[in-house]
């Protein structure tokens, strides 16, 4: 349930309700945007009555919210939420582009890439310290000493760092690591998540290869329900019967979940294909489709890479890609 205050209202009055309505035995949620400010009421509301607080005097009007994701949702929230990171964000005006190895092997490799995608327009540094394999005999990543060699680039170049997350009880190593990312096989480890929600961390939740946008939705409220909000989504492609391509990019997605939440919303088309020449043409549709950044793997050679060399990109091919993306952000600069 949501009620939409009437503009004039004073945080007194905001203040009087809420501490009325958290009585009742709900958690309250308050959105102020631009126009209106909605108070949002997370709990048991059918006992609630919903005419009674409709007839208040700073209220505009009630309404009841189907959907069981409630902290996501747009609803909530009418205005887009800015996820600020560093010194960048991601919504609003600025069009995020992580970019970096799919993963970290030496210090030297990191630095190198992380210089070369910042030159190129990159605003965030991603690389894979740990790495959840198909194979357990396939290389699982440098791990403590892949974030030390993150931490380093980070210095050097400035970016802010995104990283994944495979155990909670790995926390105390992404200490100083920016953004953390749960990768698609972990997005319904409901526990991990529920980790994540405690922490104040900008959290980068990958949907699943085989996920619903209800599904996804419902993990983000996983980690918002611990009072953590710095949520970035991520389309990163679903699991059909095509085989071509690692996985089917649903760019669809977007729209949807613009419509849905106030969450920001990024593509990795890397994945989303698992073909480097795709890369470029499925960025430039994801921007084109409204979305708030790209996450793109980059190798410096990728022919020799450890992880996922079919589908990085050179630091060239790189460059090349974010100058074609910003002309599509021209194009379609004031359309959404």
């Amino acid at each position: 349930m949501i009620a939409v205050l009437k503009n004039g209202t004073s945080e007194k009055q905001i203040d009087s309700l809420c501490t009325w309505l958290k009585t009742q035995g709900l958690d309250v949620h308050i959105s102020k945007g631009s126009e209106h400010t909605v108070i949002g009421l997370i709990g048991d509301t059918s006992k609630i009555d919903a005419e009674l607080i409709e007839s208040l005097d700073i209220v505009e009007t009630v309404k009841r919210i189907s959907e069981p994701f409630k902290s996501a949702n747009r609803k909530f929230h009418p205005d887009d939420s800015i996820i600020n990171v560093g010194n960048t964000s991601v919504g609003g005006d600025i069009f995020a582009i992580m970019a970096g190895p799919c993963s970290v092997e030496s210090e030297e490799q990191v630095m190198e890439i992380a210089k070369a995608v910042k030159a190129s327009g990159a605003t965030m540094l991603r690389g894979g310290a740990f790495k959840p394999r198909t194979s357990p005999y396939d290389f699982q990543g440098l791990k403590a000493c892949g974030i030390e060699f993150l931490l380093e680039a980070k210095k050097e170049t400035g970016l802010p760092i995104v990283t994944e997350i495979m155990n909670a009880n790995h926390l105390s190593l992404f200490e100083e690591v920016d953004v953390i990312q749960v990768g698609a096989r972990n997005m319904q480890n409901f526990e991990l998540l529920k980790e994540l929600g405690r922490t104040k961390k900008t959290i980068l939740l990958k949907r699943g290869l085989a996920n619903t946008i209800k599904e996804f939705l419902m993990s983000a409220e996983y980690i918002m329900a611990g009072g953590n909000e710095n949520i970035i989504l991520c389309e990163r492609g679903i699991r059909t019967f095509e085989t071509y391509t690692r996985n089917t990019l649903d760019l669809s997605a977007i729209p949807t979940l613009r419509e849905l939440t106030h969450l920001p919303i990024i593509v990795d088309p890397s994945h989303a294909t698992g073909v480097a020449r795709l890369v470029k043409p499925m960025a430039l549709a994801a921007a084109a489709a409204g979305a708030d950044g790209l996450m793109i793997e980059v190798h410096n050679d990728p022919t020799h890479a450890l992880c996922d060399g079919a589908q990085s990109l050179t630091p060239d091919a790189f460059a090349d890609v974010t100058a074609a993306v910003r002309k599509v952000l021209d194009a379609v600069k004031g359309v959404y």
